[in-house]
């Protein structure tokens, strides 16, 4: 199975809506490792790894967001796995 790792910035409503937990709550529930942040611009930045088809499912997920968000853009980079297989966490 190919893995994958990206890295996704995500704009819109995105803070003090519970964006980061529902994220997290996704990736593990697809089996990612990662983590994900708030931005200074208000964005969320997160990073995921993983299978290829549940990193594309999160990158589909991230562009609905939580359910009180508004996405406007996701960006996605592309980056070299680190075989990274467990634990997604939310940074602070």
């Amino acid at each position: 199975m190919a893995r994958q790792r990206v890295r996704v910035q995500i704009e819109g409503l995105v803070q003090g809506v519970s964006f980061r937990a529902h994220t997290e709550e996704e990736a593990l529930r697809l089996g990612l490792a990662g983590w994900v942040r708030n931005r200074p611009d208000g964005g969320v930045e997160a990073l995921f790894e993983g299978e290829e088809a549940a990193v594309e499912r999160m990158i589909a997920w991230c562009h609905r967001g939580a359910p009180r968000s508004l996405v406007r853009r996701v960006t996605v980079q592309h980056e070299a796995p680190q075989g990274k297989t467990a634990g997604f966490t939310i940074r602070y």
